[in-house]
């Protein structure tokens, strides 16, 4: 019941190829990009829901952490069951969050401010209120095949099962079943998320026309959510156990072969590059795919930036440090030559870097994120070490949380990283003037807080300025990625010039102060510079450091060392 599209083939085969081709050698594009979460980050009009122009009143915020670009997560129209990622209308601006001209302001403030815009891009799927999919279960033309729609298949005793076996990442079967067209459709997310038909040359179209549409709004580029569904196998065969739990009703249960990372995808994924190449500037397009290193990669043939979840998944609280040495190296030696790496702290959809990694790592991984080239991703209050709140069963707003039920609600729930932004001590944080705010605020918010940490020298805020304001020279931009393991405890990595001079980032993972050689690294100074330090919890007196290869680090804290008191222009 699918339109069909001819698409090139890309096999298995060639994606291997693809990463095979082991390089180092990165572009020089060099920039900080902040997810703003719209529901959370400032209420401007006192109802409690963060929106537009409480985003653009604290444009300077942005100004201020060094930021060259926000991304904005969904503000369209929306009945919110997925807090915006349920989409009924793709051009429209919900009323919870403002209005077009809002929005247009925003672009133009953040212009102004020599700020880029990334918008959400959300093209696996609408709500079930869309006019599409409405227009669909009626089998109105040309609608009747923008969803993935199956008749299932009838069983010997007469019952109509779904035609296949495939799960929704998010509960149980991929299929639900409408009376009204007397067929099922495919939702690889929440129930009121159907799945588009990218078979369908109308549905590729459509989605191309609300890229331009938004393009045409000089926004900069876009951050495509979910795209490893955007395709699916056309025979609807089984998905084989992937034996990684016994559970058959834990999405892992399967191996997802046939409804994730599909060639065809990534041919989608080249037709929007396509699009943003006719408006003739350089655009970003950032994608998410939770999914293995291959995959991953190859969308960079494809003209995205694939996120880089390695700190997300690859690294928790146990962590060694040679784990952390790998997640940056593996990127960096499968990326495509000439493309930029990314590094991913924190999202909406994960809990905070410091509930998974503890305040200590959270820092180190802050600074990371920052110093290693590329694209550093920082998730709104990521900043100033904004934690997790604990969300009751009766506080709970996640779907997904309620799905889970209440004795796992905890573990689903995307709410204990989504609440509002610690501006200061005052009402609800300074997010709302209306102590009710959408979902409560953080109870540690009267001393955690962007005011009390822009007077406290020890705070995540003052040291994330001035690792920022480091990231922002010039000069660092020119420098080159060297990784070490100083030890079994003490990650490293240079960032080197020999006309622009060179910094040095050590990392101790462990609870006690370890000695390094800082001469494994080549041409290291004889003196350096401590251009900011820490236990983990206080930023450590700047010293000169004369022993290169006698170098204390502090237990659980790190050293940023430059070559130079002025060669980057930044002391």
């Amino acid at each position: 019941m699918r339109a069909m599209i001819l698409f090139s083939v890309i096999t298995c085969s060639m994606v291997s190829a693809e990463i095979a081709g082991k390089s180092k050698k990165y572009s020089n594009r060099d920039l900080s990009l902040y997810q703003v979460y719209p529901l959370s980050f400032k209420d401007s009009d006192g109802n409690g829901i963060g929106d537009l122009r409480g985003i653009i009143e604290n444009m300077d915020h942005f100004i201020e952490a060094k930021v060259d670009a926000i991304w904005i997560s969904p503000v369209y129209r929306s009945p919110m069951i997925d807090f915006g990622y349920d989409i009924s209308n793709f051009t429209d601006i919900d009323p919870s969050f403002g209005t077009m001209e809002d929005f247009e302001i925003l672009v133009k403030t953040a212009h102004a401010k020599d700020l880029k815009v990334i918008v959400d891009f959300v093209p696996n799927h609408t709500s079930t209120k869309h006019p599409w999919f409405l227009k669909s279960l009626q089998g109105i033309e040309p609608y009747k095949d923008y969803y993935v729609w199956h008749e299932g298949k009838v069983l010997e005793n007469g019952t109509r099962v779904p035609p296949n076996n495939w799960m929704s990442v998010v509960s149980g079967g991929a299929w639900e079943w409408r009376d009204e067209r007397q067929a099922y459709y495919l939702h690889q997310l929440l129930v009121q998320e159907a799945d588009l038909n990218y078979y369908n040359e109308n549905v590729v179209n459509e989605i191309k026309d609300i890229l331009r549409f938004w393009l045409k709004h000089d926004v900069d580029g876009i951050r495509v959510d979910s795209v490893m569904f955007l395709c699916e196998d056309l025979q609807l065969r089984d998905e084989p156990r992937s034996y990684q739990t016994d559970d058959p009703t834990d999405k892992n249960y399967l191996a997802h072969i046939y409804t994730n990372n599909l060639p065809e995808t990534y041919r989608i994924v080249q037709g929007w590059r396509d699009v943003m190449n006719e408006f003739g500037k350089d655009m970003l397009m950032m994608t998410e795919a939770y999914t293995d290193l291959n995959h991953t990669i190859y969308y960079y043939k494809y003209g995205a930036d694939p996120f880089n979840f390695g700190f997300i998944t690859d690294v928790n609280k146990d962590s060694k440090a040679a784990d952390f040495k790998k997640v940056v190296d593996t990127w960096i030696s499968n990326m495509p030559t000439g493309h930029t790496p990314n590094w991913v702290g924190g999202n909406h959809d994960k809990n905070r870097m410091t509930a998974r990694l503890g305040p200590k790592r959270a820092r180190a991984i802050t600074m990371m994120t920052l110093l290693l080239p590329g694209i550093g991703v920082t998730y709104y209050g990521d900043e100033i070490g904004m934690t997790d709140a604990y969300i009751s069963w009766e506080e709970n707003q996640s779907e997904q949380g309620c799905l889970a039920g209440p004795e796992n609600y905890l573990s689903h729930s995307s709410d204990p990283e989504r609440t509002p932004f610690q501006w200061d001590n005052s009402t609800a944080a300074g997010f709302s003037t209306n102590p009710k705010t959408w979902i409560k605020v953080n109870k540690n918010y009267k001393t955690l807080n962007l005011a009390a940490e822009k007077k406290d020298e020890n705070s995540v805020w003052k040291m994330y300025e001035k690792l920022a304001t480091l990231k922002r020279s010039p000069n660092f931009k020119k420098t080159k990625l060297n990784t070490k393991l100083l030890s079994d405890n003490v990650f490293a990595f240079s960032r080197e010039h020999k006309k622009y001079g060179s910094v040095y980032a050590v990392i101790n993972f462990s609870e006690q102060e370890d000695i390094v050689d800082l001469s494994a690294f080549n041409n290291v100074p004889k003196k350096l510079y401590t251009y900011y330090a820490t236990d983990g919890i206080t930023s450590l007196p700047k010293t000169i450091i004369k022993e290169i290869k006698k170098v204390k680090v502090p237990a659980s804290g790190f050293l940023v060392l430059i070559s130079s008191d002025s060669e980057f222009g930044v002391l």
